[in-house]
């Protein structure tokens, strides 16, 4: 990995902090992350224009996964608190820190993504399996 000094204005810096505390990374590794969001996000052509606050974002694995725009947050997992542990949109969105129109979104986009987001669950519940 190639360094590369960053200066950034001490306001912004102190909210990157912050908001890297909240999710539990280094500051590094918080501004990676964001980077690589953006250039995913400029160079993504997969986004479903009927769902604006879905984007894709590529995974560890080099694979597009569908996210809710802003916060990394999968479409799956959204699912899977809906169908699996049965809560409803006002429960997710409130455990989840989202708008209930967020959680409506990503739900619609899985009822026309069904199985792109299915066979995500099942690959990852394989994986998953496999390392218990």
């Amino acid at each position: 990995m190639a360094s590369y000094t960053l200066n950034l204005p001490v306001q912004l810096q102190q909210e990157a902090e912050k908001l890297a505390a909240i999710q539990g990374i280094s500051l590094d590794r918080f501004i990676l992350w964001a980077v690589a969001e953006k250039v995913a996000t400029l160079n993504q052509r997969h986004d479903d224009p009927a769902f604006p606050q879905i984007t894709y974002v590529r995974g560890a694995s080099g694979g597009l996964t569908p996210v809710l725009r802003g916060t990394r947050l999968r479409v799956q997992t959204i699912v899977i608190a809906a169908n699996k542990w049965d809560l409803s949109p006002k429960e997710i969105a409130n455990d989840y820190d989202l708008t209930e129109a967020q959680v409506n979104e990503a739900l619609a986009f899985y009822e026309d993504h069904r199985q792109e987001i299915d066979a995500s669950i099942a690959t990852e519940q394989i994986i998953e399996a496999a390392n218990v």
